[in-house]
Parts: C-alpha cells; sequence; structure tokens
C-alpha cells in the first residue's frame, strides 16, 4: 500500500511555496481568543484497525492516533524546527554514543498512571528498536536506555549517532507507549493497539467500522487549558465526491491528505465558508519516482538510466498530471528540506535526440520494427497520479524506442512483485521524505538489502562508493560535516540514476473557515491539535 497506508487516498496535493498556492484562498494565523468547546467533524483518511504509530509510523495511522499518543518532540516552523513534547530538552555527547533526554514532569496516561522515563525506555528498546518500520534503522545500534530518574532518559548507542538524526527523526519515531500496558504482551497483537492509551490532549472513545472514529477531551492533559475542542470525530466516507459534497455542506469541517481531488479545487475554494490550504505538510514530502531495475542488462548501463531521464518531461509530468501541484525534482532530497538540499548535482533535462544518442552509443539501436528493446512496467497502485504517470512514462519510453510494456497489480501483488521477486524491469514508486535523509531515503540507495524490504532499494543497484557514503554519514557526528555528506550523497544519485526522482509533492486541506490554528506546524495533519478551535 505504498510507503504509508494510503491506498484510499484519491488524490495528490501540492508542494508548498509553488505559485498556486497564492492563488488560493489563505486562512492566515491571525486568531482572536480561543473558544473552547465543540465537535470537529473530520473526513478519514484510511481506516487503519492497528492504530499505533510507535509500531508503523504511517501518516494514515498518524492522522488519528497523533491526537492521543504523542512524541518526544513535535516538528514546528519557529526557532530551531521542533517544539517540545514528552521530552523537555535533549543533548547529545561529543562522541555520539549518548543522548539524554529531559521529559516534561506532571504527565498522566489517560489511564491516569504517572508517565516517566521508564515509559520512554520500553518503548525506545522494545518498540522502535525492535519493530517499528522506520526505527528498526535509526535505532539499530542502540544499546541500553538508562533512567536515572523518573524524568531523564539516557540513550547509550554502540556506534556514534548523529544528535542530527535523531533531532530530525524524533516527531514521527518517537511514539511513546505505556510500559504498564505493554510489557510481557505481544506488542503486535496487544489489543491496546486498537484502542489506544496516551498522553495526548484526546482519549480513544470509539471505533465503528465503516462509520466513525470518536476522539474525547482529555481533561487532564498536561498543557494546562488545551485541548480546546471537546471531541473529534473521523468519518469514514466512501469516495471523494461524497468528501467535497459534505464539506461544501458543512456536514464535516475538514478534510486532509488531498481528499478532495484537485480539479475541484478551485471550486470548491471560491464557496463561501471553505478554505484550501496547501500549507502543513512540508514535513512529508512525497516523490514521484521512476524505479529502475538495475539487474537487467540494458538498465545496468549508465547510459540508458539516463537516456530514460532525458526522455521524461517533468514539466509536463507537473502541469497534466499534477495539475500544477507539485515541482519538478532534482534528486532524492525535496528543495522543501533547507538543512540538506542542494541543487548543485546533475540534471537531466528533457531531450529525447540526447536520449536516442545515448541508447544509441550503449549499443541499443532501433530494430526494424523502431524497437530497441522492451520492459516490463509496474504502476504502483495507491494513487491516481501514479498509475497516471505509468501510462505517460510508457508513451515516453516509445516515442525514444524502448517498448514498456505496462503491468497492473492489486497492491500486495504489486509489493510483491517489485520488492520480493524483483519482477519488475521498471516501477512507478512514491517514497516519503521525512525530514533526513536518513530516515527514509538512503535506504533507497543502499545495497545489499534482503529480498522483502518494501519502499527500499530493491533494484538491485550496488555502488561500493554510495554504499560507503552512506554509512559515513550515519557515523558522521558533527553537523556541518554530516550535511556536507549528504549534499555529496545527492551528487552521486544523480549522477548514477539508479532510480529518476521525478516530481515532489505534499497535499491539500480543505476546511470550513470556522477550523482555526489550521495548518501551522510542517506535519500539522498528523500532529496533536492540541490547539485548534472552533469559531461559531
Amino acid at each position: 500500500m505504498g510507503h504509508f497506508d494510503i491506498s484510499r487516498r484519491q488524490l495528490l496535493g501540492g508542494t508548498a511555496g509553488l505559485a498556486f498556492a497564492a492563488a488560493l484562498p489563505g486562512q492566515g494565523f491571525a486568531q482572536t481568543a480561543p473558544k473552547r468547546g465543540g465537535t470537529l467533524t473530520v473526513a478519514a483518511d484510511t481506516e487503519p484497525r492497528n492504530l499505533n504509530p510507535a509500531i508503523v509510523a504511517s501518516n494514515g495511522i498518524f492522522y488519528v492516533a497523533s491526537k492521543v499518543i504523542e512524541p518526544l518532540a513535535e516538528m514546528s516552523y519557529d526557532g530551531e524546527g521542533l517544539r517540545p513534547l514528552l521530552a523537555t530538552s535533549w543533548t547529545g555527547s561529543a562522541d555520539g554514543k549518548s543522548i539524554a533526554f529531559k521529559l516534561r514532569e506532571g504527565v498522566k496516561w489517560h489511564d491516569g498512571k504517572p508517565f516517566t522515563s521508564a515509559d520512554v525506555a520500553f518503548s525506545a528498546l522494545e518498540v522502535w528498536k525492535k519493530l517499528q518500520n522506520l526505527g528498526r534503522q535509526i535505532f539499530k545500534d542502540l544499546d541500553a536506555v538508562e533512567t536515572p530518574d523518573a524524568h531523564t532518559a539516557i540513550f547509550r548507542f554502540s556506534k556514534p549517532t548523529p544528535i542530527q538524526l535523531i533531532r530530525n527523526a524524533l516527531p514521527s519515531v518517537t511514539a511513546v507507549l505505556p510500559k504498564h500496558l505493554y510489557e510481557g504482551t505481544d506488542i503486535n497483537a496487544n489489543p491496546v493497539n486498537a484502542n489506544l492509551v496516551g498522553t495526548g490532549p484526546f482519549t480513544f472513545g470509539e471505533y465503528k467500522a465503516g462509520q466513525y472514529y470518536r476522539l474525547d477531551r482529555n481533561p487532564d492533559y498536561w498543557d494546562s487549558g488545551k485541548p480546546y475542542l471537546d471531541r473529534i470525530i473521523y468519518r469514514v466516507l466512501p469516495d471523494a465526491a461524497t468528501k467535497a459534497a459534505a464539506i461544501e455542506a458543512n456536514e464535516i469541517q475538514l478534510t486532509a491528505f488531498s481528499a478532495v481531488p484537485l480539479s475541484d479545487l478551485k471550486r470548491i475554494g471560491a464557496v463561501k465558508g471553505v478554505v484550501v490550504e496547501p500549507k502543513g505538510y512540508e514535513g512529508i514530502t512525497y516523490q514521484l519516482t521512476l524505479e529502475i531495475n538495475n539487474r537487467r542488462k540494458e538498465l545496468a548501463d549508465v547510459r540508458v538510466r539516463r537516456a530514460i531521464a532525458h526522455a521524461i518531461d517533468q514539466k509536463f509530468v507537473v502541469e497534466t498530471i499534477f495539475l500544477g501541484y507539485a515541482a519538478a525534482a532534482t534528486g532524492p532530497v525535496p528543495k522543501s528540506a533547507k538543512e540538506f538540499y542542494t541543487a548543485d548535482v546533475p540534471t537531466y533535462g528533457f531531450d529525447p535526440k540526447k536520449a536516442e544518442a545515448l541508447l544509441d552509443e550503449a549499443g541499443y539501436k532501433r530494430g526494424a520494427d523502431g524497437t530497441r528493446f522492451k520492459l516490463r512496467l509496474f504502476p504502483a497502485p495507491w494513487f491516481e497520479q501514479t498509475k497516471q504517470f505509468g501510462d505517460y512514462a510508457r508513451q515516453a519510453l516509445k516515442a525514444v524506442g524502448i517498448d514498456a510494456e505496462i503491468v497492473s497489480r492489486d497492491p500486495a501483488a504489486h509489493q510483491k512483485a517489485v520488492y520480493t521477486d524483483h519482477e519488475f524491469d521498471l516501477a512507478v514508486g512514491s517514497p516519503v521524505y521525512r525530514n533526513d535523509p536518513a530516515i527514509s531515503t538512503t535506504i533507497l540507495y543502499q545495497g545489499g538489502l534482503p529480498a522483502g524490504v518494501p519502499f527500499s532499494n530493491q533494484y538491485g543497484y550496488a555502488d561500493p562508493k554510495m554504499d560507503e557514503l552512506i554509512a559515513k554519514a550515519a557515523e558522521t557526528v558533527d553537523t556541518a560535516a554530516r550535511t556536507a555528506l549528504y549534499k555529496d550523497f545527492q551528487k552521486l544519485a544523480q549522477d548514477q540514476v539508479p532510480l529518476l526522482v521525478v516530481a515532489e509533492f505534499t497535499f491539500i486541506t480543505v476546511a470550513r473557515d470556522s477550523v482555526k490554528n489550521l495548518a501551522n506546524n510542517p506535519r500539522w495533519a498528523t500532529s496533536n491539535w492540541a490547539d485548534v478551535w472552533l469559531a461559531s
């Protein structure tokens, strides 16, 4: 089901900062005093049964669970880009082998038990390191967590682990679970996964399959006076048209993750009382990729991979497939990642003649029927746009003499074909950049990964120079040196193009203008909404 649990999302959204954003109605952030009370009714993005974000770091899970289960910190538009939550500070040692967290005092679990450092130690060692899809890599060298007192947790690593990485990973990988409800159980099968107990501003109220999730106000929340809302209802709605109609009728007050089709945004944005907001997703930038199976003889030749890059018209993809709600990519790190991004990389402008020349140079001349060779192209079934890009790529490749046969599979079969059986030649993907290259990006380029690891380098690409660069960056403690290494990583990735990053995109929120404090952090849809309130 794609990088995250998103198969029911109908369409994609645009990258914040694009020209279109200025043309959309904006809510702004100047507000009157918050009003208490009220029920916020929103469209459910997906309907996950396991809601535990400590096990699966997924946007579909975060959308609901982040209001109940809290991480150590959340992303922020202010200051250094992080807002303390369950941790109030974090300090790394000079050798990179320890990080000390000071934890917030006076916090209670929803069942009344006190939150302590024992909960953080248990979550880190037994859940994030062992079970979580992202944490298994980030915390692989975590040896121990010392708890000298109830509000201090000291992480001890066997190898240098950059504080820069841990800081950047805090929002997405450090959801803390109550030790007293999980210790000694099968964590994956624990019934609390579907009836969450957390420290967040809302308690888990009820779930009715096919109908709704209900979250209720936590009267004992540690941030005094919050949350402002009495409850949040996530209504399970069958399709995009139903969601759009419901928000126009004010039956729901918000849809996130581009649940309203891109083609409807201009019309719905003109409806009185409706706001179209592209902000609030910068911390979860998605990328449209063309994955290339480097095991195949033709595709193992870098000249062929570069030819494929020249055959793709990124402007067409952005303007026609995404309707302008995206941006052309220049490599594996998106422009929104200002800490790491560099434009100083090899680029491949749309140039079919150059593509043909490279293919000729590689020895793959056109045959009598105009075809150089045939490929099997697997478009990911997660988004409408991944499927549309598959159709476009087939045409673009045919224009330079490559015959790409479209192979469509359901999500489970697609994932098995690409990541376990490796039976594809090309595949369309949609990985997520999560605030640091080491969280979910370098795994797309690292060689030697076992078969079956989803959303990773399953393309048979293995370059010792790339692997050495990734390994060195993973243990470089100095922030400036580590950042420089990731700029080198981008240059090498674009030089070798083991996969082609075509476009980068985020999403669009459509809401009633009664919803206040909308989109005020870079992971807003997946944050805790403690400060959201409803105007009359």
